[in-house]
C-alpha cells in the first residue's frame, strides 16, 4: 500500500493492538480491516525492534500468509496493489526493508534491532533463530 500523506514510501500493513489480542490475532483483524482480504495460517517469521524512532521504540511482529479469501478493497488510508516478489526491492522501501526482506526467503526465524536517526538508518543487530 502507498500512503502518500507520509512520502513515497511503500507500506505492507499494520497496525496496533486491541486489549487482549495476540500478534496472530492482530495481523488477521489488521489485514481484513486495510485490505478486505481474509488470510489463513498467518506464519511469523521475525520480530523487528526500531529504538526510539520518531519518539518510540516500536515492536513489529512480520508475518507471511499463502492462504487468503477474498478481494482487495480500498480503504481510504493508501492506495492498496499486489507487487511481484520480484519488483519489491525497485520500491522506494525504507532502508531497513531492503535489509529484512531478503531474510524471509530463509527458513529461520529473525529477531533484529534497527537504529534510525531520523530517516536515517545508522546500525542494525540481527539474531538468527533455526526453525
Amino acid at each position: 500500500m502507498e500512503r502518500p500523506a507520509e512520502g513515497p514510501r511503500f507500506f505492507r500493513g499494520c497496525g496496533k493492538f486491541e486489549p487482549g489480542e495476540s500478534p496472530e490475532e492482530c495481523i488477521i483483524r489488521e489485514v481484513r480491516e486495510e485490505s478486505g482480504l481474509e488470510i489463513c495460517n498467518p506464519r511469523m517469521r521475525g520480530l523487528l525492534m526500531f529504538a526510539d524512532f520518531k519518539g518510540n521504540d516500536w515492536y513489529v511482529f512480520v508475518f507471511t500468509v499463502e492462504e487468503f479469501s477474498g478481494e482487495l478493497k480500498e480503504n481510504g488510508e493508501g492506495y492498496l496493489k499486489w507487487i511481484p516478489d520480484t519488483e519489491l526491492e525497485s520500491l522506494p522501501l525504507w532502508p531497513s526493508d531492503h535489509i529484512f526482506l531478503p531474510w524471509l526467503q530463509e527458513e529461520k526465524f529473525f529477531s533484529a534491532k534497527f537504529v534510525y536517526e531520523g530517516d536515517e538508518m545508522k546500525r542494525y543487530e540481527v539474531v538468527f533463530y533455526p526453525q
